[in-house]
């Protein structure tokens, strides 16, 4: 999995660099309090401004490892508020997201403040955490989740009860990244910073972690793990491996075929890939 962990080109106020490493400072060097200092930080990451992660044109995961501790410090120095939304009551240190310029936002769905949540995406009744990032014309469907710092592109289907995990700990560890056209199909796990490639498609109750293996159906070839191949159609599957104590079916990932480039967004095809298969989504 291609990643890079430099802190390059960000938009956070390299202050917070400082004082993350000076857990006992109560300013910055130009006088502003470290409040103030993450309050901005995280105000760039809801307004889309800065982002924990993103993909480059070369297909490299950059991760603003800046971001990260922005988010960190803003659990350490925020003070315990109450909230409402309706006749719910919260008690936390990072209150709810109030922006949602052209987002639908059906009633249930949360969102904390310091995600990014871009114009067209529609979120059912879910939960999005801080840094996550959700791309224009995604839906997120009903029970489904955005861990913290997950990047979700656009276009996507997040089917219902999707556990996309997060990450903030520990220092170095990357995000999920979900590319843009990808489908999900219902009560998938995507976790440990596992990537899914632009227009894939992973099938319903399917889990992938870092270490899980990931094969060929058709000629035996194991890609990288926990990566899903761009515009692959892939199920949760298992392999059998000898253990002292006996044989064992431990899980994995089954790509059953790559869509051709012109099939990336004919969701009707890699539905029949599936059902082909006795695999719903």
């Amino acid at each position: 999995m291609s990643t890079s962990d430099e802190i390059i080109d960000s938009a956070i106020d390299p202050v917070v660099d400082l004082l993350w490493d000076r857990p006992d400072a109560t300013e910055a060097p130009d006088g502003r309090s470290v409040h103030d200092v993450v309050v901005e930080a995280i105000n760039l990451l809801d307004a889309g401004r800065a982002r924990v992660a993103h993909v480059t044109g070369g297909g490299d995961v950059v991760v603003d490892e800046r971001a990260k501790r922005a988010i960190l410090l803003a659990f350490r120095v925020l003070s315990m508020v109450e909230s409402c939304a309706g006749d719910f009551r919260y008690h936390d240190r990072v209150p709810l997201k109030t922006s949602f310029d052209g987002v639908r936002v059906v009633p249930g769905a949360i969102v904390r403040w310091g995600a990014h949540i871009e114009p067209g995406a529609v979120l059912m009744p879910s939960y999005t955490n801080i840094g996550g990032y959700v791309g224009a014309g995604t839906l997120v469907d009903t029970w489904a989740t955005v861990g913290s710092c997950a990047q979700i592109g656009r276009r996507v289907h997040l089917s219902g009860g999707v556990g996309i995990g997060g990450v903030l700990e520990p220092p170095n560890a990357r995000p999920v990244v979900v590319e843009d056209d990808a489908f999900i199909g219902s009560r998938a796990v995507v976790v440990e910073g596992a990537r899914v490639r632009r227009g894939a498609k992973l099938g319903a109750g399917a889990i992938l972690t870092a270490s899980t293996h990931v094969f060929d159906a058709v000629t035996g070839e194991e890609y990288p793990r926990g990566e899903i191949p761009a515009r692959a159609v892939a199920v949760g599957s298992s392999r059998v491996k000898s253990f002292p104590a006996g044989d064992f079916a431990m899980p994995c990932v089954l790509v059953l075929r790559t869509l051709a480039e012109g099939e990336i967004h004919d969701k009707l095809a890699l539905n029949d890939v599936l059902r082909e298969h006795g695999v719903a989504t």
